[in-house]
């Protein structure tokens, strides 16, 4: 089996089977096609299915020479689901990285901002521009039900469940979940809607997007970063703030307010707990207050 051939199904399981976005399903293949590339460097021609743990050991060592211990970490987990398919699709019997082990990583804490910063950046929309009370609406979405920016931005009209007070979110993998949208944000968008987008001249294909650009299109992420980018500036915030920040802060936020962790899971379509459980680490006076709260012998 050559490498090119074992990248393409490769590809194939990740994006049938495992429901990857394009973006994760990219990352995924990048780190294959590094180790290939290194090969071809060292002129060893060898299969994904002859390669040994010995010639990835030197590759993860020559890999820790040029890159963080974070993009190393994730470059060897990368390896590591490559050959587990192989192994799963028994075009080998065994996974070479098994047993490699990734650098020691402290966890990263995500940047937050504090309601009154998140009110600031708001404020500081100008809403005598026709794209202000469109960025009002979206920033509102983004902090209100902690959204990630690729979900922003696929947000559609027919995903909009004000009656009840939810919308219908798309997330990684085309996973759909549920989340609860208040008063204040339907209103935001409800401006936006009726006020703005109504006079655009909508490009075919994007009748139903929610958040369109000036030609009437579907918004791109990095108009979002530049957006926030600049509001960030606009008022002097001294943090590296980006589309994500706001959807730590709900988290956070919902968090040091006494929520259930595995509701905000459900909000943020975190599939494992795990992952939400980073909060946990924010502010641990939430920890004090629920034992206070809740064991019998506070």
């Amino acid at each position: 089996m050559k490498w090119e051939q074992a990248i393409a199904d490769y590809k194939h399981y990740l994006k049938l089977e495992r429901g990857l976005s394009e973006n994760t399903l990219m990352n995924y293949l990048r780190d294959v096609r590094k180790l290939v590339s290194y090969l071809e460097e060292l002129d060893q021609k060898i299969s994904p299915v002859k390669i040994e743990q010995e010639i990835l050991l030197q590759f993860v060592y020559e890999l820790g020479k040029s890159v963080s211990p974070r993009s190393q970490a994730r470059i060897i987990s990368g390896l590591n689901s490559f050959f587990n398919y192989l192994a799963f699709e028994q075009y080998r019997e065994d996974n070479p990285m098994e047993l490699i082990e990734s650098p020691k990583l402290g966890r990263k804490l995500p940047d937050t901002l504090s309601v009154e910063e998140i009110d600031t950046l708001i404020k500081a929309i100008d809403l005598s521009k026709a794209e202000g009370e469109r960025n009002r609406a979206m920033l509102e979405t983004l902090y209100g039900c902690g959204l990630r920016v690729s979900e922003l931005i696929q947000l559609r009209i027919s995903d909009l469940f004000f009656e009840e007070d939810f919308i219908k979110v798309t997330g990684k993998g085309d996973k759909q979940r549920f989340v609860p949208i208040g008063k204040v944000n339907q209103k935001y968008i409800n401006l936006y809607r009726y006020q703005v987008r109504v006079h655009q001249n909508i490009q075919k294909g994007n009748e139903d997007i929610l958040f369109l650009n000036r030609r009437g299109k579907a918004l791109s992420r990095a108009m979002i970063f530049t957006i926030v980018k600049q509001l960030g500036v606009k008022t002097g915030l001294r943090k590296t703030i980006s589309p994500h920040t706001f959807r730590h802060s709900f988290a956070t936020h919902l968090l040091e307010n006494g929520a259930d962790l595995r509701a905000i899971q459900q909000m943020l379509g975190h599939e494992s707990i795990t992952t939400t459980e980073i909060y946990m680490h924010v502010d641990r006076t939430h920890l004090s207050r629920v034992m206070e709260q809740f064991h019998p012998r506070k």
